[in-house]
């Protein structure tokens, strides 16, 4: 029977969301110039990053900054905004789909770096671009069961290495048309961290409340993008179209659980392409006005991309409005999840 999984939680609370942003701004003019001879040969025209998916710049890391120190950047800035001394942190969890190794985890390094103590728990969640979303919702029930009384999430992304090695492989003279846009997604990535401290929320009154949500796989569709940091591989359109299938499925089924068909006040939404969202608010009829976007200027950065942009827009909110953050994972899993601030 088709259904979604239903997630509430009873007192939890958003105390800080913050992101890092990282300081080499990559245009996509400057990717065009880099892959100038093979347009030529292939008869494509330059500008497709920009007309196709809107994206006119991503960011990248300095040379030598790895994901965990950019997670840990991030997880400094939202513990020292937050307030809360390191040693009250009771559960860490790093969601970064990029690493530089399989083991140990980014979050053995992050809490490292944080001094965070021996007692809190780390570990890397991973389910592609959902992960951080899927961080929160772990560490809320965690914090519901009454183990800890603070969470912080994190993600460190990086899109320099693939990108390079994407841009060689694109250079090369038995390059095809087909060859870029299979490689077509990875040229829209880009880097940043973010990071949020959740809370008991009777604890902190001024903090943003959790809700809850709602989940549902698709997971038919796991070879639509396969990906690791020498090469992701996409079927684009078709992982699109899924992906919007999927959400439009759960959209239809959560009015059971939830009201959002009244209509929020700000969808938070991932940060893939100027076409996506546009799709994504006809399909669940949505205003797309309320949908804030980052990807022109920072790409899609995976995992971080729904934290970035509610960190840059938060300013924004006011206190009572409603915030649904909407993602869809390749995979294929899609989430929604509501925050009161």
């Amino acid at each position: 029977m088709a259904a979604n999984s239903v997630l509430t939680h009873r007192n939890v609370g958003v105390l800080d969301v913050s992101c890092v942003e990282a300081p080499e701004v990559v245009t996509s003019a400057w990717i065009d110039d880099q892959l100038a001879e093979t347009y030529a040969r292939t008869g494509l025209k330059p500008g497709i990053l920009t007309d196709l998916a809107g994206i006119e710049a991503r960011r990248w890391w300095p040379e030598g900054v790895g994901f965990e120190q950019a997670a840990a950047m991030a997880g400094r800035k939202a513990l020292d905004e937050s307030g809360i001394d390191p040693s009250r942190v009771g559960m860490l969890i790093s969601t970064s789909v990029c690493k530089h190794h399989l083991e140990p985890s980014v979050a053995c390094a992050v809490h490292h770096q944080l001094d965070l103590p021996t007692s809190c728990l780390n570990f890397d969640v991973g389910n592609a671009c959902l992960g951080f979303v899927n961080g929160m919702q772990i560490a809320a029930a965690a914090i519901d069961a009454g183990s800890i009384d603070y969470a912080l999430i994190v993600d460190g992304e990086g899109s320099r290495y693939t990108q390079e090695t994407t841009i060689a492989r694109l250079q090369q003279p038995d390059a095809t048309a087909a060859d870029v846009f299979a490689e077509f997604a990875s040229l829209t990535l880009g880097s940043g961290a973010a990071a949020a401290v959740l809370c008991r929320f009777d604890q902190h009154p001024e903090s943003h409340r959790l809700v809850g949500g709602i989940a549902r796989s698709g997971t038919q569709h796991h070879e639509l993008c396969i990906g690791d940091l020498d090469r992701m591989q996409t079927d684009s359109h078709g992982l699109m179209i899924a992906g919007l299938d999927l959400a439009e499925a759960a959209w239809k089924h959560s009015g059971e659980d939830f009201d959002w068909e009244v209509g929020m006040d700000h969808y938070i939404v991932h940060q893939v392409s100027q076409r996506h969202t546009e799709l994504l608010c006809e399909r669940l009829g949505i205003d797309p006005d309320r949908c804030p976007r980052t990807f022109p200027d920072y790409g899609n950065c995976g995992p971080a991309a729904i934290p970035i942009t509610l960190a840059l827009f938060q300013d924004r909110i006011a206190a009572g409005e409603r915030v649904l953050c909407m993602g869809i994972g390749s995979g294929l899993n899609t989430s929604f999840a509501e925050i009161v601030w």
